[in-house]
């Protein structure tokens, strides 16, 4: 039960051969349940770097010129394997990452639809012709592939993440070079054998885990064949990304961090507002970058909801992803787990009262209890960082303009979730809440067929939807002499 796949790879992926790293580098995957080591994987110097652009640089004209229907196919079958393969999928990234295997489950189906979205998406990159307002020239506005793309995808999401940046790539016409966390390296070169199953050519995907990801990024960013770059992590790391790559001028996409506020109203469904509230905070443990991190309740309604979402999320079985009738894992590794404790132990400095958790339990494995914080004062370092973990502080409001106002009390900007049914009010919020997200009524705003992304220190640019194909195209613009003149 406990074992991975046999098929599991283990070795760098570049230019369509599983490879060792130079020197025979590698890099330890644990298990964050036990402290175990799963497997040891390949651990990418900074010239088997240079060798997955070199191999990516080299496939990147003939698959620009591939078929968009051509792409579009490969896409589709790269959806079905992987939800063929969604069991062993499911166990890697439980055992690599921690989440319960019904959650697993869950992500391998949300990665899975990018494959599909954007196997149909391939075909409809479009331009435009028309005539100049002066009637003298036509226009032509095209789109080409960006061309080769470098990602770096971090481990809470070690698939959906992956997808989310290689599917448009490939509908798009890009090839690519897939740097993915150190810690959940396994899920990335299982789903790179999967592409090679459904029939991606030699070079256009290349998977190199590392654990110098600084190293071997770095002159990526920096060499003039590299187009693109795209980032799912921390705002720090981020913006040190985005000053590497002004040096060529790439042309980024920034999913950073979040600080995501709940907003509960007084005429809210206060039972369904707890329902959305345990999936906006304990999907995925709270490590999420869209996971609820401020509870801003008005005062009339809050010891009820409070009451309602403490005695649920108690309900919650803590253990390894991997065992029935778990429904929340350990966090990644101890450093997490105590970055959530020093912050709750803060908070309670400060004054909020510990309603149910708040203590790291015995035993193996970097575990952390569902926890509810209440009389969380304004102000509290808790409310300011982005918490990672299974811990829900309440901050109690007045009105709207209070709410609002708390809401937007943040340098992120990546979702806001709101309780209310009021309609004008929800179109107040839509039009004043400062993210680039809004999930109204609901704790769950991911889709593929929807952008994803922020505004403010959240990031830039935004993945999925349609939207999320134009980030690796380049548009052209033709002019051309009015072909009516010669007549």
């Amino acid at each position: 039960m406990n074992a991975l796949p046999e098929s599991t790879p283990t070795g760098l992926f570049i230019g369509g051969e599983w490879r060792d790293a130079e020197g025979g580098a590698t890099l330890p995957v644990t298990n964050p349940a036990t402290g175990e080591v799963l497997t040891h994987v390949a651990s990418a110097s900074v010239a088997d770097g240079k060798a997955a652009l070199d191999a990516a640089v080299a496939a990147q004209k003939s698959w620009a010129a591939t078929a968009p229907r051509e792409r579009g196919e490969i896409l589709r079958r790269a959806f079905e394997l992987t939800i063929k393969h969604r069991e062993e999928l499911a166990r890697i990234i439980t055992l690599e990452m921690g989440k319960p295997l019904a959650e697993s489950r869950g992500e391998v189906n949300y990665g899975a639809e990018f494959l599909r979205w954007f196997s149909e998406e391939a075909v409809r990159i479009d331009g435009r012709y028309s005539v100049s307002p002066d009637g003298g020239n036509r226009l032509l506005v095209l789109h080409r592939p960006v061309g080769p793309s470098l990602f770096i995808t971090p481990w809470n999401f070690p698939l959906a993440m992956a997808t989310r940046k290689i599917a448009p790539a490939l509908a798009a016409g890009c090839t690519s070079v897939l740097k993915p966390a150190a810690q959940t390296p396994l899920t990335a070169l299982y789903f790179a054998a999967l592409l090679v199953e459904a029939g991606v050519p030699a070079g256009v995907v290349n998977v190199i885990p590392t654990a110098t990801a600084g190293a071997v990024v770095s002159p990526l960013t920096t060499d003039p064949r590299l187009r693109k770059l795209s980032f799912t992590g921390s705002t720090e790391v981020g913006k040190r990304l985005i000053r590497d790559s002004a040096e060529q001028v790439l042309k980024v996409s920034m999913e950073l961090g979040g600080n995501a506020p709940f907003i509960v109203f007084e005429d809210a469904d206060v039972d369904a507002a707890v329902e959305g509230a345990l999936v906006a905070k304990l999907r995925n443990g709270g490590e999420a970058c869209v996971a609820a991190n401020r509870f801003l309740v008005h005062e009339s309604i809050a010891d009820e909801f409070t009451t309602k979402l403490a005695d649920r999320m108690a309900g919650y079985v803590q253990g390894p992803g991997i065992s029935d009738g778990v429904t929340i894992g350990p966090l990644i590794d101890e450093a997490t787990r105590n970055k959530v404790s020093s912050l709750v132990a803060s908070a309670v400095a400060e004054g909020a009262e510990v309603r149910i958790g708040g203590e790291i339990p015995a035993g193996e494995g970097f575990f952390y209890p569902p926890t509810v914080l209440t009389a969380v004062p304004h102000g509290a370092e808790i409310l300011n960082e982005e918490i990672f973990g299974p811990v829900a502080p309440v901050v109690v409001f007045k009105d709207e303009a209070e709410a609002i106002e708390l809401a937007n009390a943040s340098e992120y900007g990546l979702v806001s979730f709101a309780y209310t049914q009021d309609l004008n009010r929800t179109l107040r919020l839509a039009e004043q809440l400062e993210s680039g997200m809004i999930g109204m009524n609901t704790g769950l705003v991911s889709n593929p067929a929807a952008p994803f992304g922020g505004v403010k220190q959240s990031g830039l640019g935004r993945e999925g939807g349609a939207e999320g194909i134009h980030e690796f195209l380049e548009t052209v613009y033709v002019g051309i002499s009015n072909p009516l003149a010669s007549q």
